[in-house]
């Protein structure tokens, strides 16, 4: 199987399915993040939020040192934590070494917490980063529009990707044609909802019509709309299941029928969270 890859708007390739890392902590972070490498996947997801790129970074460190892939192969993200925007430059020095790596392929502002008002001072910090050769691509989570033009305007550098959450029922088709627009890679983060929309009766017959999972359908959706998705799972037959979703080809009536299911944001609007 060939992981489909896109081109981000500053030159870059970028995988568009990998591993999310959200909740994966000590050994088990860093035995799945291992496995993952092994099975195919070559873009891990990660966070200073999540307490977790030190295993991230020996999982990584390791694929390389046993030759099971070369770094140029990998796409690495994490991201700013919220609590670091007035010294994120810092914070990346402290994720690299955390990483134990030379480089991030990808450092997003993770949040946009407006009441601060500091989104755009950190975003700036990170693309001098870019400018100074430290880092290679920059981007932003849970930004909407208005914060987008802000971003573009104040400092003129287009993020090359907006991560935000978008599953099977909320696929936020406004924010989508805005980051179309604009060149902006739309990537989803809780693609499957954690299960909640499994059920669904159109997402169910078309499984049972390809005789695979809900998730791999959902996943596939969320593929074939050009969305990078980054499921994030502590079950190595998942890994499994997940990366081959990528091998599940949707028809147009299948789109319509996935298109029909209806669902809401499941978790914080980054309008207001966190407060």
């Amino acid at each position: 199987m060939r992981i489909p890859v896109t081109t981000l708007n500053d030159g870059y390739d970028f995988p568009l399915l990998g591993l999310g890392t959200y909740k994966l902590r000590g050994d088990e972070a860093e035995r799945i993040v291992r496995t993952a490498i092994e099975l195919g996947y070559r873009h891990i997801d990660t966070a200073a939020l999540y307490e977790n790129e030190v295993e991230v970074g020996r999982a990584i460190n390791a694929a390389i040192a046993a030759g099971d892939v070369r770094r140029e192969e990998l796409f690495i993200t994490t991201k700013l934590a919220n609590d670091d925007q007035h010294r994120a430059a810092e914070a990346y020095q402290e994720s690299l070494r955390r990483l134990d790596l030379e480089f991030i392929d990808l450092y997003l502002v993770h949040w946009p917490m407006p009441q601060r008002g500091t989104y755009v001072s950190a975003f700036e910090q990170i693309a001098q980063l870019q400018g100074m050769g430290q880092l290679q691509s920059v981007g932003v989570a849970n930004f909407y529009e208005e914060l987008l033009d802000e971003l573009i305007n104040e400092t003129g550098v287009t993020p090359v990707l907006n991560q935000v959450e978008l599953h099977l029922g909320f696929t936020q088709p406004e924010l989508r044609a805005y980051h179309d627009e604009h060149d902006i890679v739309t990537e989803a983060w809780a693609p499957l909802a954690r299960g909640e929309n499994f059920d669904a009766p159109e997402l169910v017959a078309v499984a049972d019509r390809y005789g695979v999972t809900p998730a791999q359908v959902a996943l596939a959706y969320l593929l074939r709309m050009g969305c990078s998705v980054v499921p994030k799972t502590a079950n190595p037959q998942r890994l499994v299941e997940n990366l081959a979703a990528v091998d599940v080809e949707l028809g147009d009536d299948d789109v319509e029928a996935l298109d029909a299911v209806t669902g809401e944001r499941l978790w914080g609007n980054p309008r207001t969270f966190p407060d």
